[in-house]
């Protein structure tokens, strides 16, 4: 079973579906775009209180489980 299933959700209602943590309005894409910029998972939990390194870890298994089952589809 997938370790984020209990963390991650998505609602058509918050934030047009895309997956956030869940109870909250922080998007995975917020976490994965704060870390490629260079913040740390210390300064992501200093600027949102409402997150914990458990949540920071799901938001980026999902992220990583999501793009492992992605097809691409090349053209010539």
């Amino acid at each position: 079973m997938k370790k984020y299933i209990d963390l991650i959700s998505s609602d058509h209602n918050i934030l047009l579906g895309k997956p956030v943590i869940k109870g909250t309005r922080i998007s995975v894409e917020l976490i994965l775009r704060k870390l490629s910029q260079g913040a740390t998972m210390n300064a992501l939990l200093e600027m949102y209180p409402s997150l914990n390194l458990k949540q920071i870890q799901a938001a980026m298994a999902y992220a990583a489980d999501s793009l492992a089952n992605e097809e691409i589809l090349i053209t010539v």
